[in-house]
């Protein structure tokens, strides 16, 4: 039977960034923005941790074989969040890829998108062609397709690369659904969300619970509180473990995880 493998995580310095990084690591010396949770191989899907002191530029992705890339379909799980904080999902209302394309130019599309007050425990999925952009003040955990493609409609005014002539053709121009209601699957589980590319639910265990998890595809467990073993190694909360195999799942204090697999 494949043993759990551990995934190291890979702090990447951004603008947006923060140095408070507690409880999830040591704090920073430079603003450090994601923790990217890698392994010797490449898995169908990346997990994140999100920090965030500023807004993230407004961007979107394509869906697969769109110019030739994989794509990248997200969800949001909201760990930590200042009060006023938000995220940006779509728009207020439908409008024109012309209008689109002129409010890039302008800035107003900052007052175009719909901006979304959040709270710790909320779900939010983004798939593919969603226009989006994640607030200052928050700490997320992101789940999404292995794929780094994005094109950005706006960025404040900092000096990166803007990519309307891709963004704007890809864009879906309607209202976003809002925050994920989740699905009750039995004492203490529930699927958050379920795609074509990944299924994500929330496990809770109070100490001494056990959860037998199946054999799944690139299957997942991201640990956001407590302690405990899986398929026999010790987690501990921050942590991310691929389980190749069946294997149990057990907490030595309450646990509250995150499974997450290719359906």
């Amino acid at each position: 039977m494949a043993r759990p493998v551990r995934l190291t995580p890979s702090l990447r310095e951004r603008v947006w960034g923060r140095t408070r990084l507690a409880p999830w690591f040591p704090d920073a010396a430079q603003p450090t923005g994601e923790a990217w949770y890698l392994t010797d191989r490449e898995l169908p899907l990346l997990v994140k941790l999100i920090f965030t002191s500023e807004r993230l530029s407004v961007q979107v992705h394509p869906d697969d074989g769109e110019d030739g890339v994989r794509g990248k379909t997200e969800m949001w799980h909201i760990l930590e969040a200042e009060p006023g904080a938000t995220i940006a999902l779509g728009f207020r209302e439908p409008i024109s890829r012309e209008r689109l394309a002129e409010a890039t130019r302008s800035g107003e599309i900052e007052d175009l998108l719909n901006w979304v007050p959040v709270k710790a425990g909320e779900t939010y999925f983004t798939p593919a062609h969603t226009v989006h952009a994640i607030g200052a003040g928050i700490v997320l955990c992101e789940i999404q397709q292995n794929s780094d493609v994005t094109y950005r409609l706006w960025d404040y005014g900092r000096p990166r690369e803007i990519h309307v002539e891709k963004a704007v053709p890809i864009a879906d121009l309607c209202v976003h659904p809002g925050v994920v209601l989740p699905k009750v699957l039995g004492e203490g589980r529930e699927e958050l969300v379920r795609c074509r590319h990944f299924v994500t639910e929330s496990v809770r265990l109070r100490a001494g619970g056990r959860f037998q998890a199946d054999p799944q595809s690139c299957q997942l467990w991201i640990c956001l509180e407590g302690t405990g073993t899986i398929a026999g190694e010790s987690f501990r909360a921050g942590e991310v473990w691929w389980l190749p195999d069946a294997g149990e799942v057990a907490a030595a204090s309450g646990v509250r995880m995150l499974r997450s697999y290719v359906p």
